[in-house]
């Protein structure tokens, strides 16, 4: 059935392979998310994720940090660049820089992240070896909105996978990948079709407020 609503445009936001770019790109292909990606951005020349939008004709647009002097320089100008593209929705897809304040207020409400750990646990980086070096008996990733703080915005959904024991963290990384791959663009479907929303720092889907840790999927 035709969709009625206007499609969405998406500014993707990238630092290396942009696996989850080619998974958001494909579910667009096959209709399950009612959007257009309009330009994705990186911070480095040779991430992949460039030549992945490339591939599928989309603006690919290289902004290098190290020609800023400061964080706030660089954040300035990839809002104005962004701007351009008049984007309803930015997807940080393993965009490895922490954003300035001014960022994120500017796209407040209106940025998402994936984090590969089950929010709270494990802000920041090498979370699988975390993990592992914890005993936990469970890992995985979760989508949230972007806010000020560093991977504490309002979960939306979370995805578990299992430690086994004789598991190194790259084998738990790409298991947790996997996962990644599916509940993003299912997230982003949410948002393109209006059901997904931040209200008062809290994540709302379909008009009710979701719990700490995101959608109930069982």
């Amino acid at each position: 059935m035709q969709n009625s609503k206007p499609e969405k445009s998406i500014v993707v936001l990238v630092s290396g392979n942009g696996s989850n770019l080619q998974a958001i790109i494909d579910n667009i292909a096959q209709g399950k998310i009612n959007a257009k990606v309009v330009a994705v951005f990186a911070n480095k020349q040779n991430a992949y994720g460039l030549t992945r939008a490339k591939n599928a004709d989309i603006p690919a647009v290289f902004i290098d940090h190290k020609e800023f002097a400061s964080r706030e320089e660089y954040d300035n100008e990839m809002m104005e660049r962004i701007d351009q593209y008049s984007p309803d929705l930015i997807v940080l897809a393993g965009f490895m820089r922490i954003l300035t304040a001014n960022f994120v207020e500017h796209y407040q409400g209106k940025m998402l992240n994936i984090h590969p750990s089950l929010l709270p646990k494990y802000k920041g980086l090498d979370t699988h070896q975390r993990a592992i070096d914890a005993g936990d008996d469970e890992h995985g990733a979760s989508v949230h909105f972007v806010t000020a703080e560093l991977d504490g915005g309002p979960v939306v959904l979370q995805s578990k996978v299992p430690i086994f024991a004789s598991q190194d963290a790259e084998e738990l990384a790409d298991r947790v990948q996997q996962q990644e791959r599916q509940m993003y663009p299912l997230v982003i479907s949410w948002f393109c079709a209006d059901r997904l929303k931040m209200i008062d720092n809290h994540a709302e889907l379909d008009g009710q407020l979701l719990d700490e840790m995101g959608y109930a999927v069982g």
